[in-house]
């Protein structure tokens, strides 16, 4: 019997282009689809908050709109790289073909082989045939286009028709894009309401349509198709923050252990943000710290120095997230969140004055 499934649909706004992670309750076995490279540091923050286990990143074809994360996840968590034979892609530990499983704890994802958009765009069913994750071949309302990287309208009606609309009717589609904030659709609606490919549209009809879009070439091609070639590979592997062990988080805030921060105590500037009812209520202070109530912090920033790293920290770690934040954007690169406030710094028994 299969344990529950975590899902989880994220979206990269730059390239209207849709991530997905499904992970095994259980085992916490995770694989994700279609990740992208600007987006490394959210989908890396959230698999380690979920505490899952990355065995692979399957990207569903060789994109063209925007540069695929799956190297940087292979080179930070040890996940393989997976891809259809047919993509024409280098560094894969594993090559896709019709009918291949793709297994995460007790549950599993079929390959359907679906050409049309690119020679070698795939697709992924569930075992029970409730959802499909359809790349770039169906898209809700429309389809992937086919006039350039190998496109061919006549593969990609018959890979719609002959294959994904052979799926239960109920069959979630979860597409690679939507560039109008639409997230799923179902097998039945696009064979109704399709205006491509469904109804009694025919290959005639089909093809006539794809043949005269006159779409312009995506605008990040020329970066896009090179570096996914590659799986997404770097000439040079981006470096992370060397003047302290940070880990961000799923919302983007840099955040360093209290421990480390006691650690190296004279080496780092700490930024108490807790308000002045607060600290007149309890007068525990950490030695040399700095004390700006988080409401008055935007009148103060000429105070806070520049020359070592600044953390915040506040009763529980909340407020002084938004400090963290203020001080991001007013130039401070140095900058961290001590993770859990204060009351994780008591918590580690760790020394106050």
């Amino acid at each position: 019997m299969s344990s529950p499934m975590l899902f989880k649909q994220l979206f990269d706004q730059s390239s209207c282009t849709y991530t997905y992670l499904l992970a095994d309750e259980q085992t916490r076995q995770a694989v994700l689809v279609d990740p992208v490279y600007e987006q490394h540091e959210r989908d890396l923050s959230l698999i380690q908050e979920l505490k899952l286990d990355l065995l692979e990143c399957i990207d569903t074809h060789c994109h063209a709109d925007h540069v695929t994360g799956s190297w940087l996840l292979k080179n930070t968590l040890g996940s393989q790289i997976v891809a259809s034979k047919n993509a024409g892609v280098v560094n894969l530990d594993r090559s896709l073909e019709e009918g291949d499983k793709i297994n995460f704890g007790s549950h599993t994802l079929e390959v359907l082989e679906t050409p049309g958009h690119t020679n070698g765009c795939i697709s992924l069913v569930n075992a029970d045939k409730t959802m499909a994750f359809t790349g770039d071949c169906l898209l809700i309302r429309a389809c992937g286009r086919t006039d350039f990287q190998q496109g061919s309208a006549q593969k990609l009606y018959h890979s719609i028709k002959d294959k994904l609309f052979t799926l239960p009717d109920n069959c979630i589609i979860y597409p690679g894009h939507d560039y109008s904030g639409r997230t799923t659709s179902t097998i039945g609606e696009e064979k109704s309401f399709n205006p491509r490919v469904g109804g009694d549209a025919n290959e005639t009809d089909f093809c006539g349509y794809m043949e005269n879009m006159q779409l312009p070439h995506p605008k990040k091609i020329a970066v896009a198709l090179p570096a996914n070639i590659k799986s997404g590979r770097p000439e040079e592997v981006p470096q992370s923050p060397t003047w302290a062990p940070v880990v961000t988080t799923y919302s983007g805030n840099l955040e360093v252990s209290p421990q480390w921060v006691a650690a190296h105590r004279d080496e780092v500037h700490i930024l108490d943000v807790r308000t002045k009812h607060e600290t007149d209520e309890e007068k525990t202070r950490i030695t040399n710290a700095q004390m700006i109530p988080i409401e008055e912090l935007r009148n103060h920033l000429d105070e806070i120095p520049k020359d070592k790293p600044v953390l915040t920290i506040c009763r529980s770690g909340r407020r002084s997230a938004l400090a963290f934040e203020i001080l991001r954007e007013n130039g401070w690169t140095e900058v961290a969140n001590i993770s859990g406030g204060f009351l994780h710094w008591y918590a580690e028994g760790l020394p106050v004055d």
